[in-house]
Parts: structure tokens; C-alpha cells; sequence
């Protein structure tokens, strides 16, 4: 494989807001830290965690150069840089590599539904641009558009777009990319509750907000899965196996922030239309929080 510079766990930080729904720059850069400190393999800011959609331009860029001179070339950045348009998606792309971000993921983010022939044009218009590798990321269900198996391949001709998101929910196409493709194809587990479906199916890492709950049990179960430990891999997949489906099904923003919440860190604001984690399901996330006794083993962590 060339031009694959993730492996392993892929953290996404969450981006937090003032009072006053502002970006928090220091306090984002403090959630970064913790993420890096715990032993992610990889950080990627703007993604759906980190709210991308939600941000303006300006916004967008300052939490890319905070990220960069936060990780300071410690471990590799991907930075989201989706949009509406390709020239706003080629903007930000171009922002990202002159930051110093390693590589870029874009959605085919859409209004209107998209054809293959526009998808594959749009990302080749970015990719002439820049020499960075891309990320293609298929989320269905954010973007309204879902790429085939056969799409995902054709992308790959592209000569920089040399890495795949896949978070469908559907391992089959994980499975049928591997076998179409072989061992050249890098691909990555979006879906939290496939992680150890995805990593049996080969998947390079795993693009996931859970570190920042509860990364000791994430990147463990990758170490396991490196050492061809089917048991013990099990075992730690189920253990935290309800805490991921919790995290997607009740919005991945209003969890991480509870989570770290009920973890003692201060996690800021939401920006509306987004509202807090309800009472009930707070105080659900914090049973199986506690019953994971991520608590103590953070107190552990990060003495």
C-alpha cells in the first residue's frame, strides 16, 4: 500500500462551544491532548463528532491549525474537509495540507442526489489539486448518499485517493472490498458496533469517537487483534460493545460530552440545533461507565 499513513485507532475529538456557542479553541486543544496522551494512533478533527457541518469556514480552519500545532507530528491528522461544493471541499482540502494535516476525508456530502459520474468528478477535482492522500468516506446515513462497492473501486483509480471510510453498518461491503481488491486496498471501520467484524474482515484501523471515553478498551482490543488473540479480542469487544452502540444511537456529539462530563472533564457547550443528553440517558451512559470503571482507570491514565 502507498501513501497510507493510518493504522490502528483513529480518535475523533469533539468540538466544543462556549456559552455563547463560540469554538473553544483552548479547551479543544485540551480534549485533543487527552486523546493523544491515552495512545491514539491517529487524530481526526472535523468529522461528524466534531460537529463539521455545523462550523463556518474560518471556524473550520482554526480548528485545523489548532489540531496541527497540538499534535505537533506526533501521530498523523486527518482533517474532514466535506462540503456542499467542490470548490468549498477543494478549499479546505488545500487549507489542510498547507496546515500540515497527513491526509484529508471527504463525504460526498449532497442536496441533490448525486450520480456516480458527478461523485467520481468531484473527487478527482480535489485530488488534482493536491498531493495529500484522501480518505473516501461513505456514511449513508449523514450524507444521504450512499457509494456502491463498484464506486469505492473506480474512486480508488484515482492516484491519491488511496484510503476508504466504510460506515454503512453492512460488513459485507468491507468483505467485498477485500475481496475484490486484495490487500491493496486500505480501509477503515466507521461503524463502532462492526468494530471487531470490521478488523476480521481486514480493516486497517478504526475511525471512532470512543477514545474519548474509553480508549484503554479500544486500543486494546486493537493490540489483541494484532496478535491474532481471537479470545481475548472477543472479550474486549463485548465489554465495551454496549457503550458503542449507546454512543451511535443516541448522537455522537451529546455523548462524547456527557461522557466526559461524568468523567470530571469539562467538555463546553453544544451549538444549537443541538441540546444535551437528556437526564435519563445521562444517567444510563453514566451506569455503564461506571461499570467499566472507566473512571478509576482514567484517574490511572493520565496521573
Amino acid at each position: 500500500m502507498k501513501n497510507v499513513p493510518f493504522e490502528g485507532i483513529i480518535a475523533y475529538p469533539i468540538t466544543p462551544f462556549d456559552k455563547n456557542e463560540r469554538v473553544d479553541i483552548p479547551l479543544f486543544k485540551r480534549l485533543l491532548e487527552r486523546l493523544l496522551v491515552s495512545g491514539a494512533h491517529g487524530v481526526a478533527p472535523l468529522g461528524s463528532t466534531g460537529v463539521l457541518p455545523y462550523l463556518s469556514d474560518e471556524e473550520k480552519e482554526a480548528v485545523t491549525e489548532a489540531t496541527v500545532r497540538q499534535v505537533a507530528g506526533r501521530v498523523p491528522v486527518l482533517v474532514g474537509v466535506s462540503n456542499l461544493t467542490t470548490e468549498r471541499t477543494l478549499y479546505h482540502a488545500q487549507f489542510a495540507e498547507r496546515a500540515g494535516a497527513q491526509a484529508v476525508m471527504i463525504l460526498p456530502m449532497s442536496y441533490w442526489k448525486l450520480s456516480e459520474d458527478e461523485i467520481f468528478r468531484h473527487y478527482d477535482a480535489v485530488a488534482a489539486k493536491i498531493s495529500i492522500p484522501i480518505m473516501a468516506y461513505n456514511n449513508p446515513a449523514t450524507s444521504g448518499v450512499d457509494m456502491s462497492p463498484g464506486l469505492l473501486k473506480r474512486l480508488l483509480q484515482i492516484p491519491n485517493v488511496t484510503m476508504i471510510k466504510e460506515s454503512t453498518g453492512d460488513i459485507q461491503r468491507m468483505h467485498t472490498l477485500r475481496n475484490e481488491l486484495g490487500d491493496d486496498v486500505a480501509f477503515y471501520n466507521g461503524s463502532n458496533p462492526l468494530a471487531l467484524a470490521a478488523f476480521a474482515a481486514g480493516a486497517n484501523g478504526w475511525c471512532t469517537a470512543a477514545p474519548n471515553l474509553i480508549p484503554g478498551l479500544n486500543i486494546a482490543l486493537y493490540n489483541a487483534v494484532c496478535k491474532n488473540d481471537l479470545n481475548q479480542s472477543r472479550e474486549l469487544f463485548y465489554k465495551q460493545l454496549d457503550l458503542l452502540k449507546f454512543i451511535v444511537a443516541k448522537g455522537l456529539p451529546r455523548t462524547v460530552k456527557a461522557g466526559l462530563q461524568i468523567l470530571g472533564e469539562d467538555a463546553g457547550c453544544l451549538r444549537s440545533p443541538l441540546k444535551p443528553l437528556p437526564d435519563a440517558e445521562t444517567r444510563e451512559l453514566e451506569q455503564m461507565l461506571s461499570k467499566l470503571d472507566v473512571k478509576s482507570q482514567q484517574d490511572c491514565q493520565f496521573a
